[in-house]
């Protein structure tokens, strides 16, 4: 006789549930773009109701906004974390910012600079998330200009202004990140460091330094 026997859902909890249905719609943002997030989609995804996904996020807007906010906090993070950090690169200043310009080129970069322009297109018509795209651009601002004036005190760097020179440098950045929705393989080497000798130009480094 066939049992009858259903499976029991676990209840999680609602801050584990929401944080893992915003990873869901981070992943399908960075994969297939912003456009796909929608509440049947992450419930199909995480195997739940819509209902449920409707629970945490009555709007789509809402959660395409947060989607975007925790893929672009953690490239952030990883691109440039916050203060020295154990191992190979050291926790100098330049070390540090020689470490973000290496992390800066392959297809896990491209991913998030296809999702930056992604929410910078759809932020022209989404408030919610024009908001979290001017938020996050100001922690970019912030984190670069940060190390910057480290490296300004510790006498590595030189510049009037270390927020000129963070937007400066993340201007370049995102000019070479417009490129990642086109095949453009065989860029020559100098217009491949381009950021990384903008900053050596900008903070007085010797050419290569940050290379």
């Amino acid at each position: 006789m066939p049992s009858s026997v259903q499976r029991k859902r676990v209840r999680k909890d609602p801050a584990a549930r929401r944080a893992e249905i915003v990873a869901a719609a981070a992943e399908v943002a960075l994969a297939e773009g912003l456009e796909i997030v929608t509440l049947r989609r992450i419930a199909e995804d995480l195997d739940v109701r819509p209902g449920l996904i409707s629970h945490y996020f009555p709007a789509v807007e809402d959660l395409v906004a947060e989607a975007f906010a925790s893929a672009a906090t953690g490239e952030l993070d990883a691109l440039l974390p916050d203060g020295p950090q154990e191992g190979a690169e050291g926790g100098t200043p330049t070390e540090r910012l020689r470490g973000f310009f290496s992390r800066t080129t392959g297809e896990a970069y491209d991913a998030i600079s296809r999702l930056w322009i992604n929410a910078r297109h759809l932020s022209r018509y989404r408030p919610v998330l024009r908001e979290r795209v001017a938020v996050q651009e100001a922690a970019w601002r912030e984190r670069l200009a940060g190390l910057i004036q480290e490296g300004v005190r510790a006498a590595e760097f030189r510049t009037d202004d270390p927020l000129v020179t963070a937007i400066q440098i993340l201007i370049v950045l995102d000019g070479m990140g417009v490129h990642a929705n086109t095949d453009t393989p065989d860029r020559p080497a100098a217009i491949q460091r381009l950021p990384a000798a903008t900053a050596e130009r900008e903070l007085g480094l010797p050419p290569g330094t940050l290379s």
